[in-house]
């Protein structure tokens, strides 16, 4: 009898991230602002971003702070993650052995959450962790995602190779 209560609650964590999914495959839309931190090692940037996403993958977001490079926009689409930008461009350092931007964090969040991989769920506190690969390759990047109450993202660390290079903030998270 132990044994099966304690069945019971995994599925139920397993059931809430699962849910998750749902909503956002079946969404029209998205939003959400998150806080970026890149983790190089020696150097660490910090921007905020307002992101909107659809069912297919596809971001757009604004540059919310520094007031420096506040008011950028761009999009990524496709399964590539094909980034253009309406006027300005961002440079940063790539991580991940040339593979992702920092800026690229909340599109690579959304698709992970819509197909990777779930490796984990438990929780941690008052939130359910969820750890998701982004794919099945050798190279791949671990996402672990922590939801609220309401089954709404609120924090992700993005790993490469066990090393945290990218965390996130995320605020208003929404679905319609």
């Amino acid at each position: 009898m132990c044994l099966f209560s304690g069945c019971s609650g995994r599925e139920n964590e397993l059931d809430r991230a699962m849910a998750l999914r749902a909503d956002l495959l079946g969404c029209v839309e998205c939003a959400f602002d998150v806080t970026v931190t890149a983790d190089y090692g020696d150097e660490l940037y910090t921007f905020g971003m307002a992101c909107t996403g659809d069912h297919k993958g596809d971001l757009t977001f604004t540059v919310t702070s520094p007031e420096t490079i506040a008011g950028i926009t761009g999009k990524f689409e496709g399964e590539k993650g094909l980034l253009t930008f309406d006027d300005f461009a961002l440079e940063f350092p790539r991580l991940t052995d040339d593979q992702i931007t920092p800026v690229s964090g909340p599109w690579i969040l959304l698709n992970t959450l819509q197909g990777g991989y779930l490796t984990a769920c438990g929780t941690d506190g008052e939130y359910l962790q969820v750890t998701i690969n982004d794919s099945y390759e050798d190279d791949a990047l671990t996402l672990d995602i922590w939801l609220d109450a309401e089954n709404r993202p609120v924090r992700a660390e993005i790993l490469y190779d066990n090393r945290r290079i990218v965390t996130m903030d995320i605020e208003n998270f929404s679905i319609s």
